[in-house]
């Protein structure tokens, strides 16, 4: 577990990641991270959810529609 500070950025508040943190996330100054809610709390990820589900979606459609894609393709 780490302790995160709440430092003052400009007019704002960020949270300074410990470098052992980035490391583990393979994060690097500029990347994007998402907060989401969980059932027990706050979790925070690299990857979009958002995204996550509509690839879920697509996956399921192209199952689905494997002979039409196909013919496209040709």
């Amino acid at each position: 577990m780490h302790t995160l500070k709440l430092t003052q950025i400009g007019n704002s508040v960020g949270v300074i990641l410990p470098k052992e943190v980035l490391a583990k996330l393979q994060l690097e100054k500029g990347d994007e991270v998402y907060l989401t809610d969980s059932p027990d709390g706050l979790r925070l990820t690299v990857h979009n959810p958002d995204f996550e589900a509509q690839m879920a979606l697509a996956r399921d459609i192209m199952k689905k529609r494997r002979n039409v894609l196909r013919e496209l393709a040709k």
